[in-house]
């Protein structure tokens, strides 16, 4: 019920009981006034006055209780207005609840179409691929069909493969005892082999036996034959003839530009052998062999060119180094496989100078040879001192002098004479300098080298320059 009409129903409720209240106190007072009037003019009745009253004071109380009565009700009516209102307000917070409620719905609602639309696209998409599958049913139904048929002729082919196999078992059964009685022969022969192996075994090992025997002998053999070369002297014809089979031509052209323009070039030629430190090969002579001269001042050459010819090839000269003991005695560097091209023979340096008393002298381009004593200087420890006065056996005409070639009694190069009296002992190879050898060597300055080596040989002791 609506609050405003049980306000309405309450005030006319109270508006009725005060008209109803003023209008019995207009009838008490006029009950009243009338029995006054009637008490005036009669004095003589009495007794239905009494009565009037009592029926009026009977009304009046009644009226009393019907106001109580009213006054319950009003209350009981405030308190159900009271209780209403609760209840309307309860209402109203229940009507904007499920007014959200409703709201979510609709929101709800819309999703829910939303997700309806998106399930008939998808029940479409569905019933596309259900015919799809509908189709490739119908084709699985058809291969199914193709390999049931297939399954019946294979089975077909299999109960005759199976009346085979009866045949194939028995067969089976006859190769199997034939396939023992082979295992047994099998066993048989690997025990042979066996046997057979055992005794390769121990016949391997007594030739390995042997064999380490027959190394070590062959080792203490190359040993001994190389220490009995190493120590038996060679007779100096032998020496010579092995040089001159194995010496190399040697040609060098020096060009440069004297006085006036005029054409002041040198080229020489001389015998040499190549010989190895056992890294690095060499072509070595002595500086006098070569159109360089040691001298302050030098000369500035302008082109440095040269070859060395061997057996079968001839290979050009890259450079020429300068012995750092002794500037002397020049070095060409050899390759491994220039050496091999040129086909002599590569002498080693001696590795025991000293071993013997004597030594062979062989003069590279005057064709002499012979044999001589060499004396220790211990003024001059790289070199050996030549003593002429013990001079036997030489063949040819004999004048030793600087750039004859030294060997030990043993074949091995011993060193290079640097004058008339002095050899140097050549135990490594270690430049003091290098020149290139180009058509064009201006920018080398030789002439500064040049002296700067005359400088160090102008340094060393007086019986050796």
């Amino acid at each position: 019920m609506n609050r405003s009409i049980l306000i309405v129903i309450c005030d006319f409720l109270l508006l009725s009981l005060l008209t109803f209240s003023t209008d019995m106190n207009h009838i008490a007072s006029d009950d009243t006034q009338r029995s006054a009037r009637q008490d005036v003019a009669t004095n003589e009745v009495v007794q239905p006055g009494k009565d009037l009253m009592a029926m009026m004071n009977q009304a009046l109380a009644d009226e009393r209780k019907g106001r109580e009565q009213l006054q319950q009700q009003l209350t009981s009516a405030r308190a159900t207005a009271g209780g209403q209102q609760e209840a309307l307000t309860k209402a109203e917070q229940e009507n904007a609840r499920l007014q959200q409620q409703s709201a979510g719905l609709q929101q709800q609602f819309a999703a829910a179409e939303s997700s309806v639309e998106n399930l008939n696209r998808q029940l479409q998409s569905s019933s596309a691929q259900a015919q799809m599958s509908q189709q490739k049913l119908a084709a699985t139904q058809a291969e199914e069909q193709k390999q049931s048929e297939l399954a019946a002729s294979l089975k077909r082919q299999l109960d005759e493969l199976m009346n085979s196999n009866l045949l194939v078992q028995t067969e089976q059964q006859r190769l199997a005892g034939q396939l023992q009685l082979s295992e047994a022969e099998r066993q048989a022969a690997l025990d042979r082999a066996a046997l057979m192996q055992q005794d390769v075994q121990a016949a391997r090992a007594e030739n390995a036996r042997l064999a380490e025997g027959f190394k070590s002998l062959a080792t203490n053999s190359s040993q001994l034959t190389q220490e009995i070369r190493d120590n038996r002297a060679l007779a100096p014809n032998t020496i010579f003839s092995e040089f001159v089979t194995n010496r190399v031509q040697t040609a060098i052209y020096a060009a440069r530009t004297g006085f006036l323009g005029m054409d002041a070039s040198k080229d020489t030629q001389t015998e040499t052998l190549l010989v190895t430190d056992g890294t690095n090969i060499y072509a070595i002579c002595h500086v006098g062999d070569t159109p360089l001269t040691l001298w302050d001042p030098g000369t500035d050459w302008d082109g440095l060119t040269g070859k060395l010819t061997g057996h079968s090839a001839e290979v050009a000269i890259h450079s020429v180094s300068f012995d750092q003991d002794d500037p002397r005695v020049v070095m060409f560097p050899v390759s491994a496989d220039q050496a091999r091209q040129l086909g002599c023979k590569i002498y080693r340096i001696s590795a025991d100078p000293y071993k013997f008393q004597d030594a062979v002298l062989i003069g590279a381009d005057n064709g002499y040879y012979g044999q001589c004593d060499f004396q220790i200087d211990l003024s001059t420890p790289q070199y050996v001192k030549l003593d002429r006065s013990l001079i036997k056996g030489l063949f040819g005409k004999f004048n030793p002098s600087r750039g004859d070639v030294v060997f030990s009694r043993t074949g091995q190069l011993l060193g290079i004479m640097v004058n008339n009296t002095y050899c140097l002992m050549l135990n490594h190879f270690a430049a003091a300098a290098t020149l290139p050898f180009s058509p064009n060597v201006r920018s080398q300055h030789t002439g500064i080298v040049l002296a700067r080596l005359y400088d160090n040989l102008f340094q060393m002791p007086a019986q050796l320059q």
